[in-house]
């Protein structure tokens, strides 16, 4: 008969399952291998591409960026098991989604994807921040911007405002995929030819939300055991 703390001993792998953790196993023969997303080709024009995540590093390369209004700025997700998001936040919380307020909008967010591409358009001049939600991930730095003024509310001070949070920074939801966003938009949701949206067609599905079914089903059936 189960426990209260086989629960708790559940709720871990819940939670990890949600943000794109899953422990090894042996899925056997499979009969085609994952697709990648190249490194970000080199930026020309109006058009600026960020590697996130570059060699497993906690960093978006470039991380501060410049643009005019009208250039379009493509983040490429690396494949492998962890997946990263580009999510739009505030300087005053680095770490949290930029929900709407008032005539403000809500910010952009790509969902925590792998093997993906994710596209914005700069709309003005004025700030952009934003962060990866993986777990950890905004606490240790992984933040970025876009025409971060040079005094006052720098890059540099962004950063250290993230690190400061550390372990206490918030958590997002793990599965959120949400297109416009406030001084720079994106239009669809992000591009992927390994299941993040299916067939590429800008939906929500990605494969984090699908770990995180996973999860919920080995917790319901802890529960349940209980009941008996």
């Amino acid at each position: 008969m189960f426990t209260k703390s086989a629960v708790l001993l559940a709720l871990p792998v819940f939670a990890a399952a949600q943000y794109g953790y899953a422990p090894p196993s042996n899925p056997g023969p499979t009969t085609s291998a994952a697709a990648s997303v190249p490194s970000a080709p080199p930026s020309s024009g109006n058009q600026i591409n960020v590697d996130v995540a570059p060699n497993g590093s906690l960093v978006y390369n470039p991380s501060n960026i410049t643009a005019t209004p009208g250039t379009q700025i493509t983040f490429y997700f690396p494949g492998g098991p962890l997946a990263h998001s580009v999510t739009q936040s505030s300087f005053q919380n680095p770490c949290t989604y930029l929900q709407a307020n008032g005539s403000a909008a809500a910010g952009f967010d790509s969902g925590l994807v792998t093997a993906s591409t994710f596209t914005i358009n700069v709309t003005d001049s004025s700030p952009v921040w934003f962060h990866c939600k993986q777990i950890t991930h905004c606490g240790t730095g992984m933040v970025g911007s876009i025409n971060a003024p040079a005094t006052g509310n720098t890059f540099d001070a962004f950063v250290q405002a993230a690190k400061a949070l550390g372990s206490n920074a918030p958590t997002d939801d793990a599965t959120a995929v949400v297109t416009g966003g406030l001084h720079a938009v994106a239009s669809a949701t992000p591009s992927s030819d390994v299941g993040t949206s299916p067939g590429g067609s800008g939906g929500n599905s990605s494969s984090a939300s699908k770990v995180a079914v996973s999860g919920f089903a080995l917790l319901s059936a802890v529960i349940g055991a209980m009941m008996v």
